[in-house]
Parts: C-alpha cells; sequence; structure tokens
C-alpha cells in the first residue's frame, strides 16, 4: 500500500492558462473558480486564461495560483485519490492545510486574498532574494549571520539550491562572500520583495489579525507546517505559524526529509510547473513521484492508481 503525499508548489510557477482544462472538464472544479470569484471580486477566468501583467502581481498571483491548486485538488479526490499527508511551498501550504480539512475552500481563499494584499502592501523597499547554487547550508547560515544587516535563508530547497533574502545592500555582500567560500553560482531572482526574511514581520502581523477572524477546523490528515518543518497536530497551533511563515525560512527539504522518515514512497505534485518535483528528485531521487498539471496527468494517475 503505497502512502501518499499531497504537495503544492508556492509563488513563481503560474502562467497564463494554467488549470484551464480542469476547469472546462470538471464542475467540481468549476465550483472553486466560482468561490475564488465571489470572495475576491474578480474574474479569475480572466486572470488565469487570458494573457495580462496581473497574474504576476503578488496580490493577483496568490488567488490565482491557490484556486487552480484546490481546483485540482478536488478533482482528484473525487477520483478517489487521496493523501496520508500534506504539504506546501509557502503559499501552497494553503493548498495543504485545505487538503487536511484545517480550511474550508472558502476561507483558504478569502485567506489568500488577504495575504496577497497585505505582502504587495508590506514589501518594503530596497529588498532582494537571491539563490546560491552549489554550497552547504551551514555554511550559508554561518555567512548570512557574520554579514551586516538583515539577510537570512529564504528557503532551504534542495541540497545544492537555497535562497537567501533580506536588505539589498546585505543579500549582496552576502553573495560576494558566499561565491568566495565555493558556491557554484549566486542567481538573483526576479521578485517584488525580500519575502521570507525579517523585513515581512510587520506583513505577518497584519495577517494575524486577519487569521482571528477564520476558523481553523480540525486536522483530518497531517500537514507539515514550512517554519517548522514537522507536522501540526494542534489546530490551535495553526494561526501562529501561517503568521511567522511570511517572515519565516521555509525548510521545504528538511519538510519532504521527514515525510520519507515517516514512511512516505509516493509525492503527488499537484500545481502548475514541476519545481517541487524537481527539488524531490534532488532530495530524494529513489523515491516514485508524480505531476498532476493537467487533464491527460491525472488520467494517467488514475490508471496508475488502478493498477496499484
Amino acid at each position: 500500500m503505497r502512502k501518499i503525499a499531497f504537495v503544492f508548489p508556492g509563488q513563481g510557477a503560474q502562467y497564463t492558462g494554467m488549470g484551464r482544462d480542469f476547469y472546462e472538464n470538471f464542475n467540481r472544479a468549476k465550483e472553486v473558480f466560482a468561490i475564488a470569484r465571489k470572495v475576491s471580486g474578480l474574474s479569475m477566468e480572466e486572470l488565469i486564461f487570458k494573457e495580462n501583467e496581473n497574474l504576476h502581481i503578488t496580490k493577483y498571483t496568490q488567488i490565482a495560483m491557490l484556486t487552480v491548486e484546490l481546483a485540482i485538488l478536488k478533482v482528484l479526490e473525487e477520483k478517489g485519490i487521496n493523501s496520508s499527508v500534506n504539504a506546501g511551498l509557502s503559499l501552497g501550504e494553503y493548498a495543504a492545510l485545505t487538503a487536511s480539512g484545517g480550511l474550508s475552500i472558502h476561507d483558504a481563499l478569502e485567506l489568500i486574498v488577504k495575504r496577497g494584499a497585505i505582502m504587495q502592501e508590506a514589501v518594503p523597499t530596497g529588498g532582494a532574494m537571491m539563490a546560491i547554487m552549489g554550497l552547504d547550508n551551514n555554511i550559508i547560515e554561518d555567512i548570512c549571520e557574520k554579514t551586516e544587516g538583515i539577510v537570512s535563508i529564504a528557503n532551504y530547497n534542495c541540497p545544492g539550491q537555497t535562497v537567501i533574502s533580506g536588505e539589498e545592500e546585505a543579500v549582496k555582500n552576502a553573495s560576494v562572500a558566499l561565491q568566495k567560500a565555493g558556491a557554484k553560482r549566486c542567481i538573483p531572482l526576479n521578485v517584488s520583495g525580500p519575502f521570507h526574511s525579517k523585513m515581512l514581520e510587520e506583513a505577518g502581523k497584519k495577517l494575524a489579525v486577519e487569521l482571528e477572524k477564520v476558523e481553523i477546523r480540525e486536522i483530518a490528515t497531517p500537514y507539515i507546517s514550512n517554519v517548522t518543518a514537522d507536522y501540526v497536530l494542534d489546530r490551535e497551533e495553526v494561526k501562529g505559524l501561517l503568521e511567522k511563515q511570511i517572515s519565516s525560512s521555509v525548510r521545504w527539504q528538511q519538510s519532504v526529509e521527514l515525510m520519507i522518515v515517516e514512511g512516505v514512497d509516493t509525492f503527488i505534485e499537484i500545481g502548475p510547473k514541476k519545481t517541487l518535483s524537481s527539488f524531490l528528485k534532488k532530495i530524494a531521487p529513489q523515491l516514485t513521484s508524480y505531476h498532476v498539471e493537467t487533464v491527460e496527468d491525472l488520467e494517467k494517475l488514475v490508471e496508475i492508481m488502478k493498477i496499484d
């Protein structure tokens, strides 16, 4: 018997037309789009299916991504494919929490509208993010600590790929030191702010106010927090962790390693592109992983699960 983890990507994987065939073929997917339209006041069809610049602006990207991820998730569940554990990268954690029963679809989408707006408005000037390739995390952590100004690890993605975030000058100075320490490459990221750094703590406080208005339900299926890379067993912990998540490191590699230790042998990435699947191959190449982005992907997975 497989032990399956559903994993959900974060901001950056979006593209025009994502999720369209699910929308066109499944009423369950259309229902998710309708809820997103109601809570956001936006035409999700225009935002996601028609070429436009808004799709790449944080306050719109986040609702678009979560809508597509939840639409695909609900169709998967309708087909009888379910998980033993859920995890998501950054905004993908909201899809994971919903898949685990902790949030209703309505509340998850409403929250992500507010989160996207808060992050868009709270982004301070003078921030930057940079991908560091081919260097041990301990060295990166040490150099960030020794660098003057705000700079720290934003994402532990997989072996050999880590992202740092913070004040532009501090990120630049850290990258120089990291290259001297042996980093193969330091790649500036085209992002609108220094996400998952201390510079976003104020955004976390604003999100906490919105979180107080939402009911966190009993968690029916285990899910893993980005902040702790551990299972969240008590729903009372959820709001505090989601507040911290905006300004804390995303411990994705550690989250995957925990799932493997706990017996997960099959990962299913739900959503656009294959970002997490590529990380998984570097973290644990021996494990089975699938990606569901299109109806064709879904049909193949259904057939595989029938055989098993």
